[in-house]
């Protein structure tokens, strides 16, 4: 596991120890930021359930100015805090070990331009269920890109769906932070 692209080009990331967490291998992560496009400088990003950060720590090595990191897992929290140290962005992360429900309700009234999820894969109620307290609350915009990876049979409602791909048994959407067109799935 590496950063792919960005000033930490390269950089070898470590993963929490065990099976509770599942990274992302880097194929996968380059498939989601070519579906992303380019990462406008100074946006800001919330990665929820970030394990190893590595997502994040992405966004940061390509120019986003700030990154939220929530996970639960004392052993992933501290995974992060080694990786963020390791790409020496320090400065730009907050890390919260929390569960994610109560980490939205602490963000309150914080804007995100990208919102990473990668719940469990077993607990699709769930991600239903984080997906609407998130389109609720007011840390989103109209411009905001809510990223999931899940399941490749996972679908969402009510979500402004802009891209939607699968790759081999995960699925990638990108949904937009208006729900206007209502769009259901």
């Amino acid at each position: 596991m590496r950063v792919i692209s960005g000033v930490n080009r390269g950089t070898k990331l470590v993963a929490p120890p065990g099976l509770n967490t599942r990274p992302t291998d880097d194929r996968l992560k380059e498939n989601i930021f070519n579906l992303i496009g380019i990462v406008e400088k100074g946006t800001k990003v919330l990665d929820l359930f970030a394990g190893s950060g590595q997502i994040g720590i992405e966004f940061l090595s390509r120019g986003s100015t700030g990154c939220v990191f929530v996970d639960n897992n004392i052993k992933s929290v501290n995974c992060i805090k080694e990786n963020i140290k390791k790409t020496r962005h320090v400065e730009q992360s907050i890390i919260m070990k929390s569960d994610v429900k109560n980490a939205i309700s602490k963000l309150l009234g914080k804007k995100f331009d990208y919102i990473f999820l990668d719940p469990p894969y077993d607990n699709k109620k769930n991600l239903q269920e984080v997906f609407d307290i998130i389109h609720k609350s007011d840390i989103i915009k109209d411009s905001t890109k809510i990223i999931i990876e899940t399941v490749e049979n996972f679908q969402i409602k009510n979500a402004n769906i802009l891209k939607e791909r699968v790759y081999g048994k995960r699925k990638i959407l990108i949904i937009g932070g208006s729900n206007e067109s209502d769009i259901s799935r």
